[in-house]
């Protein structure tokens, strides 16, 4: 740090303890000085040599006779007094970076100018600032600092204004030409000054210099960007590493603190100060997405607009796809009965969608190629953007006040192309009806139908076998497409028309059970969509024509027919019955699978044995034994 000593005189001033300060001299004050709630006993003609505010007002006194003195609102107090009446007696007195300014400031005040006498106070100040000061990187932040409580006389005297200058051209300069006398590890720095040179002995990174600014108030900050961004020199990434080592340093990560109305005015100041002084460049990549999420969390926290929100926004939508679960976990504000503020993820995720050229029932407005290519989103992004959907989509279905609509908005918020994988969206719909679980049958049918079970992997597959969480038609088509899987890698394929007639008549009994719910006038549910899984089932290919598909057939009618009647009611006991028979009697070749199924749904007792022509006997049932667990020891 910068120092600079004036006088020559040793230290005089003494006080008794309370108030009073007067000098040690053999001559009697002939003078009292009040400066706040402080008495200074001084003699007047060094002050008169001095000062041209006290040359007036010692006449002032001497004609009113009395020999007291009343000073009011000098900038910097007693502490700055008392410097310049050092001077005054030529006593040392010692400016650095801390008090520079207020003595310039109580200086002015006082009238200390080349006027009254050569060489003044100001006049020496003024060599300091020049000379040190602001030749110095940390001395110039110190004294901005010290400003802000001089004010408006700092202002007047344009100390502000040359200090911002000051720092702005040191953060402007070419990282070549900086040199550090310390590590150029700016989270350890330590050092006072930094010194231009033409070759630096260590690199120094582009923002060397953003941590320093942090302790700078709000208001002189903002000043102090705005000058550093005027000169064009810095890049919008080393702009955007700024803000965000600002706002890490002042807005809080506890939500609660953001809460507290105390706080909220200066935190919405702050946050109006980060968003106005972010890159006019809203799709640089300079600035992350979680940042711009975060100040979208304190937004919405502190009720700081809709202005700001939806400039947030804008940026946000064009690097979604960079984002975690975590930065998308928005709190809900009343009256929103959710934990998560779903709704705000659900714009975000539209606005994407519409800035990637996609409509928000998932399909593409034009080729898709082209649309990607214009809007700067790439396939992968999708992708990506698909997988935090769904993870993010698992973390709320733990909410049991989010509601059914706002789940599949969720889900369908996606194009069915960027979800080649439904692992996460079965996590999701498996969470949702866990936490849920007095939703009608319609709805838990309308929220698995979202689910592809064939886009399902082997491990999947064998945690939905055995879900009882999830509707029978469900875990019906998880069993046939993981046999069907086992059985892909077989000779070449032909059209399974078990499958097809089996889930079809499937599907009639739903129906059927729709209409006995109109008959007896209770509220007809939404009604699924048959034809579309019949003519996805009907286009799947069975490996072998011979004895292997029979026995796949077989194994599979018998399997999912004894697990199902363990564990279903009575009248889905029937359903299975009627389908599994009319499924597999009509193909020829099959006469042991067709006798085995037959046998097993004569039987009221709920048992059955596997047929003499699976590939692997089963064991009897035991009564200790889950349905859920027999069905996945031999899927």
């Amino acid at each position: 740090m910068k120092f600079m000593k004036l006088g020559s005189k040793p230290d005089a001033f003494q006080t008794d303890g309370s108030d009073a300060r007067y000098v040690l001299s053999d001559l009697p004050s002939d003078i009292v000085i009040h400066v706040e709630d402080a008495r200074f006993y001084l003699h007047k003609f060094p002050l008169l040599c001095k000062s041209s505010l006290l040359q007036r007002l010692i006449i002032e006194a001497s004609q009113n006779g009395t020999d007291e003195v009343v000073i009011q609102d000098i900038p910097g107090g007693v502490k700055t007094f008392e410097i310049c009446a050092k001077f005054c007696y030529g006593m040392v007195v010692t400016l650095n970076a801390y008090n520079v300014v207020a003595a310039r400031c109580a200086a002015e005040y006082l009238g200390m100018t080349e006027d009254v006498e050569k060489s003044n106070l100001i006049f020496k100040i003024e060599v300091f600032l020049n000379s040190g000061i602001f030749r110095s990187w940390k001395d110039s932040i110190i004294a901005l600092q010290t400003t802000d409580a001089l004010l408006p006389w700092s202002e007047e005297l344009k100390l502000v204004g040359r200090c911002i200058d000051s720092i702005a051209t040191k953060a402007t300069v070419n990282p070549s030409n900086v040199m550090w006398s310390y590590t150029y590890n700016r989270k350890s720095a330590s050092s006072d000054e930094i010194v231009e040179a033409r070759k630096s002995s260590q690199a120094v990174p582009k923002d060397w210099w953003v941590e320093d600014l942090c302790e700078l108030d709000v208001d002189l900050y903002r000043r102090v960007m705005v000058a550093v961004k005027s000169r064009g020199r810095i890049p919008s990434d080393v702009v955007g590493e700024a803000l965000k080592a600002y706002a890490a340093r002042w807005l809080p990560e506890c939500c609660d603190m953001l809460a507290e109305d105390a706080y909220s005015e200066a935190y919405k100041h702050l946050l109006e100060t980060i968003v106005w002084l972010l890159p006019s460049d809203k799709g640089s990549s300079g600035i992350s997405c979680c940042f711009f999420l975060k100040l979208l969390k304190v937004t919405v926290l502190i009720g700081a607009g809709e202005l700001l929100k939806e400039e947030l926004v804008d940026r946000i939508v064009l690097q979604l796809h960079k984002a975690s679960v975590n930065d998308l976990l928005i709190p809900s504000k009343p009256p929103a009965q959710t934990v998560y503020d779903v709704q705000l993820v659900q714009t975000l995720i539209s606005r994407y969608m519409s800035h990637a050229g996609v409509a928000q029932d998932g399909i593409f407005l034009n080729n898709l190629d082209q649309e990607m290519f214009e809007t700067n989103v790439d396939s992968e992004s999708l992708l990506a953007l698909c997988k935090l959907v769904d993870r993010y989509i698992a973390e709320v279905a733990s909410d049991p006040n989010l509601s059914v609509s706002s789940f599949v908005d969720l889900v369908t918020s996606m194009p069915e192309t960027a979800r080649p994988t439904h692992d996460g969206l079965y996590t999701a719909i498996d969470v949702f009806l866990k936490l849920h679980p007095g939703l009608p049958k319609m709805e838990k049918r309308k929220i698995s139908s979202l689910m592809d079970v064939k886009k399902l992997s082997k491990g999947a597959c064998i945690h939905a076998a055995q879900n009882d969480r999830l509707p029978l038609r469900v875990v019906v088509q998880v069993l046939f497409f993981e046999q069907l899987r086992a059985a892909g890698a077989a000779a070449a394929a032909t059209p399974n028309v078990s499958v097809a007639r089996c889930m079809a008549r499937l599907a009639e009994e739903e129906e059927e059970d729709d209409h006995e719910h109109w008959k007896e006038g209770r509220a007809l549910p939404e009604p699924p969509t048959p034809g579309a899984l019949k003519r996805q089932l009907g286009s799947l290919k069975l490996g072998g024509d011979g004895d292997d598909g029979r026995r796949l057939v077989a194994r599979s009618s018998s399997v999912a027919n004894q697990s199902s009647r363990l564990s279903l009611s009575s009248r889905s006991r029937r359903i299975f019955d009627r389908l599994w028979v009319g499924g597999s009697a009509k193909l020829p070749g099959e006469a042991a699978a067709t006798a085995a199924v037959g046998k097993g749904s004569s039987d009221t007792s709920g048992s059955s044995q596997s047929p003499r022509s699976s590939a692997k006997p089963l064991e009897s049932k035991s009564s200790s034994s889950s349905s859920r667990n027999r069905r996945y020891s031999v899927s």
